[in-house]
């Protein structure tokens, strides 16, 4: 099992990467509404008397340091999501206690990644004869500054395995507790790219949408389109 400490630090590039977000999640308004901690807890507190369904846009705030959401920046909202609404059964660096923001470095990659997971979700719903997945496909810059390098272990690599995440989720756990901000690792679904794990969004500088894509499943995911460039 590789140590934390083993990986390189990688030295603070201003990156451009990519991901897909089901376009049934919106946006949530009130992260890019405000441009500090002070205004959000101000508004929040303002929207809570008056909107009951305010918990379920936002998530659980409580597994989030306000000091760690990057209010301001252009689609603070995305950049947040992921740590406020965390999937119970977990992701590769995580067993489902603490959220992550995956990225990609291309949107191929982001599309093979999904693609991947939406397959294998859907497969087990039975009598799914035909279905269309809207996504929406986002733009992120961010620095990787304090990450640590795991795409330095191969594909071969406990870590990279494809249907195993214990080990991914030991190296998750413990580069959290060492508030390590990050991970950059191999693409396990489209090999020769590259992919990281967030831990925080402090990191992020921008996530905006750049296009909408449709998986079409018919017994399986047949197709992935780009359906748009822009727009809400």
């Amino acid at each position: 099992m590789v140590r934390l400490q083993e990986l390189p630090l990688l030295a603070g590039e201003e990156l451009q990467a990519y991901r897909l977000v089901n376009s049934k999640f919106p946006p949530i308004a009130l992260f890019d509404d405000v441009a500090d901690a002070a205004d959000f807890e101000v508004l929040y507190q303002l929207q809570e008397m008056t909107n009951p369904r305010l918990q379920n846009e936002i998530g659980r705030l409580e597994l989030i340091p306000r000091e760690q959401i990057p209010f301001g920046i252009p689609g603070c909202s995305y950049a947040t999501a992921p740590f406020t609404h965390v999937n119970p059964d977990g992701s590769r660096f995580s067993d489902g206690a603490f959220g992550v923001l995956y990225l990609a470095d291309r949107m191929d990659t982001a599309i093979a990644e999904v693609r991947h997971h939406q397959q294998l979700y859907w497969s087990h719903v039975p009598a799914l004869n035909y279905e269309r997945f809207v996504f929406r496909g986002l733009t992120c810059s961010f620095t990787d500054a304090g990450m640590r390098d795991a795409s330095v272990l191969s594909l071969a690599d406990p870590v990279h395995d494809p249907d195993d995440y214990s080990h991914a989720r030991q190296l998750g756990s413990a580069a959290r507790r060492a508030a390590c901000p990050g991970l950059r690792y191999n693409s396990v679904r489209s090999p020769g790219n590259l992919c990281w794990a967030l831990l925080t969004p402090r990191p992020v500088t921008s996530i905006i949408q750049a296009a909408h894509y449709e998986m079409i499943w018919s017994g399986r995911i047949v197709s992935v389109n780009r359906i748009a460039t822009t727009g809400g």
